[in-house]
């Protein structure tokens, strides 16, 4: 893993630095040469210069102890393998430090050297701690706010613990990430022997088809591990089972025919799966060291909902999420529910309100008659009193609320997370969107499919009859509060590489194509791929 340098040079590298002055002995490396090269190297960067200055210029990095000696080694191990973790190689240029090392001729050199190095090794703590990218610079609607530690305490950290100790810590922690990481080496040895072979040319196969196109697609299967190796040239049992096993590990329905969505998903390249897990790991570093040994995690391109305990799935269900235009897609952020609103009021958006339903009451004052106005004092306004032609987007003075009902738009519950982006979980009357496969409708709400189940495992910690304790609540036909008395983390995720406690990795569609943009950012930054076949 140490590139085209020579083993001879690197143990050169990892050897104690002996800088000998004029009369032949061995220099001190805090001389005063030493000192004003490492206060001259780190000069422009504030952080760096306090810990040198604070440390009194003593060397992290070139001394010769065996402390120094073992950081030194596990520096070069580390960036040697920066590789494995997705990351811009280049951006630490190891070869041209170890070649900087093996070239110092002076104390200078020693004093240049020691800062390239704490350069190099703070750069890359920071890529495999909290991401290459600050994701909000790249797509707005990541609200994610990263914050990157001190380098005085990156460096104070290496300078005082075993530095293999402190380097293997730094990456995330989390089971995701690991599996994450093992999909992305399994794909690596994929592309290298040739990847899934020739892509399916077809619109559609069905069981009981045959021909070069079925075979084609028998081998894809094979080759990405859903079929053993045979002979047949038709579209048979096995064959439709092994579609199945493809389209569950996928996000599609599961009908075992070869339609256009599945083919599409089957077709793409193991290099594009690739890009989805260099991505996928780059927004794990993005997510919170602690997501909560209960949390709720809501992935966007699945359209799922789950609640999670101890990293396995105790509850999920089928979720529609904002719509791909405008406004409306659904933001990723983390927080904490705090409750649950059975039957809730819907306060409908001002956004919506004056975007949708003012026009329509211009047209007609009695349209979307299910909704009431209300002044700004609270006081419910009839209809026929309003001159609705008088008001535009910018001066209408009414709230519209829709009471509780079976049909109002947030159905019978909502869960309540807070937060500025008005975001939460809710049902909706709108079942039938739940069998659609692509299920982005919303305004950028969550739906779920089984609110009341949900409500129930939610409730679970904290109530003998769950599931009795919520329908007396609902009974009374009242907006009611119920406070969850251990608040719940919820993490709005967006990947289209996920993994599972056991079985195939997942991939899913780039449904806002905020992927792409990510992947491109990570690119331009120096994030490559090993190989680049199908």
């Amino acid at each position: 893993m140490i590139g085209s340098l020579s083993r001879r040079l690197f143990t050169a590298v990892l050897a104690c630095f002996v800088m000998t002055g004029a009369g032949g002995q061995a220099a001190e490396p805090r001389s005063m040469a030493f000192r004003q090269a490492v206060a001259e190297a780190a000069a422009q960067d504030r952080d760096l210069a306090a810990y040198y200055r604070d440390t009194d210029y003593r060397p992290l990095w070139t001394g010769e102890g065996e402390a120094d000696r073992a950081r030194r080694a596990a520096l070069v191990r580390t960036l040697a393998n920066a590789g494995l973790h997705g990351l811009p190689e280049a951006r630490y240029d190891l070869d041209g430090l170890m070649s900087q090392m093996v070239a110092a001729r002076s104390l200078r050199d020693l004093g240049m050297i020691e800062v390239a190095l704490s350069r190099a090794y703070l750069d890359y703590a920071r890529d495999v701690q909290s991401g290459v990218l600050e994701p909000a610079r790249v797509i707005g609607d990541i609200k994610r706010e990263v914050t990157d530690r001190a380098a005085t305490e990156y460096l104070t950290e290496v300078a005082s613990d075993a530095p293999i100790r402190v380097m293997r810590a730094l990456p995330p922690r989390t089971n995701e990430y690991a599996r994450l990481m093992k999909e992305k080496l399994r794909l690596e040895r994929l592309i290298e022997e040739g990847g899934w072979g020739p892509a399916v040319q077809a619109e559609k196969l069905s069981p009981g088809d045959g021909g070069a196109a079925v075979i084609a697609l028998r081998n894809r299967l094979v080759a990405m591990g859903y079929l053993r190796r045979s002979a047949s040239s038709q579209y048979d049992g096995t064959i439709q089972t092994a579609v199945q096993d493809f389209q569950r590990d996928h996000g599609l329905e599961t009908d075992g025919v070869a339609g256009p969505s599945t083919l599409s998903a089957l077709n793409r390249s193991a290099a594009e799966r690739l890009q989805a897990v260099i991505v996928a790991m780059e927004r794990e570093r993005w997510l919170a060291r602690d997501r909560g040994a209960r949390h709720v995690l809501v992935n966007l391109t699945d359209f799922s909902a789950r609640i999670l305990d101890d990293d396995a799935v105790t509850f999920q269900t089928r979720a529609v999420i904002g719509k791909n235009s405008g406004d409306r897609r659904s933001p990723e952020f983390s927080d904490e529910m705090e409750h649950m609103v059975v039957n809730p009021t819907w306060h409908v958006p001002r956004s919506i309100a004056v975007k949708e339903y003012l026009p329509q009451m211009q047209r007609n004052p009695n349209a979307a008659g299910h909704l009431k106005l209300y002044n700004r004092n609270g006081r419910e306004v009839s209809r026929g009193a309003v001159n609705f032609g008088a008001y535009n987007a910018r001066n209408f003075p009414f709230a519209i609320k829709q009471p509780p009902s079976q049909r109002n738009a947030l159905g019978l519950v909502k869960f309540m997370f807070p937060n500025k982006y008005n975001i939460y979980l809710h049902d909706t009357p709108q079942k039938a969107l739940f069998d659609r496969e692509k299920r982005d409708f919303s305004h950028g709400c969550i739906r779920l499919q089984q609110p009341f189940d949900f409500a129930y495992e939610l409730l679970s910690p904290q109530e003998a009859d769950p599931e009795g304790y919520f329908h007396s609540v609902l009974g009374t036909g009242r907006e009611t509060y119920v406070q969850l008395e251990q608040h719940v983390p919820v993490h709005i995720i967006y990947r289209t590489a996920f993994t599972q406690a056991q079985g195939r990795v997942q991939y899913r569609d780039d449904v806002y194509d905020r992927d792409a943009l990510i992947w491109e950012a990570l690119r331009k930054a120096g994030v490559s791929l090993a190989a680049v076949q199908s």
